[in-house]
């Protein structure tokens, strides 16, 4: 349906029913997601309308838009970015997965990415329940938080389940509590402990929750 630009009338008509319709932007209308990860600095929500982007630009003061889903060719990609350059917003793709252990090389990057972003910053997946709840939680352990307080970025308020396949990003928090909490600072731990592999090996997911995750609730 969308073709990936918004240079015409029908291109954006086009990139709206995308949106609406395809990436299911219809049900993101009413439901904001919206949450304070670091008061005055770090926001998280669901992907944003550029209706609701601009609201939250006058509201919070944002300066920075983080997008956690990667660049993609859909038509909530392309209004989000379109949005943000007529807001003045700079726009930061910061890909993650929501169903696999995360890679080192990308947490090394977003801390990288984290320290350098102009804020207030908001950052977004589709829901606002995975992605987004992983990368908040690395947030809170770039600042020095606990695991504890990581993993409550991961919480069915937000729509996630730990239960299903997307239980492995609160699989990976919970193995850097076994393994280096209070030995070994976190980004350490990241750098020179942490296993992918034996994370996914471990990871046994629920089958009726990650039925109604992938099947039914249609997550990425």
């Amino acid at each position: 349906m969308f073709e990936g630009s918004l240079d015409s009338s029908a291109a954006r008509r086009r990139a709206w029913l995308d949106s609406l319709f395809v990436d299911h932007a219809i049900f993101r209308l009413p439901w904001t997601n919206l949450a304070t990860v670091v008061p005055g600095r770090v926001y998280r929500c669901n992907h944003p309308t550029p209706a609701r982007l601009a609201r939250l630009k006058s509201r919070l003061g944002l300066q920075t838009l983080v997008n956690l889903r990667g660049h993609r060719r859909c038509g909530s990609d392309a209004l989000s970015r379109r949005a943000a350059e007529d807001l003045g917003l700079a726009h930061v793709d910061m890909a993650f997965e929501s169903r696999g252990a995360p890679h080192r090389d990308r947490i090394i990057r977003f801390e990288g990415l984290y320290h350098a972003i102009k804020t207030p910053m908001l950052m977004h997946c589709k829901s606002g329940a995975d992605r987004a709840g992983l990368a908040s939680g690395l947030v809170v352990m770039f600042e020095g938080g606990t695991t504890a307080e990581a993993l409550r970025q991961l919480h069915w308020r937000f729509g996630h389940f730990n239960r299903a396949r997307t239980g492995i990003l609160d699989a990976f928090f919970l193995r850097y509590r076994a393994q280096g909490e209070g030995r070994l600072p976190f980004m350490d731990w990241v750098r020179d402990e942490y296993d992918e592999t034996a994370l996914k090996r471990d990871f046994v997911a629920g089958r009726l929750s990650s039925f109604v995750t992938d099947k039914v609730l249609r997550r990425e």
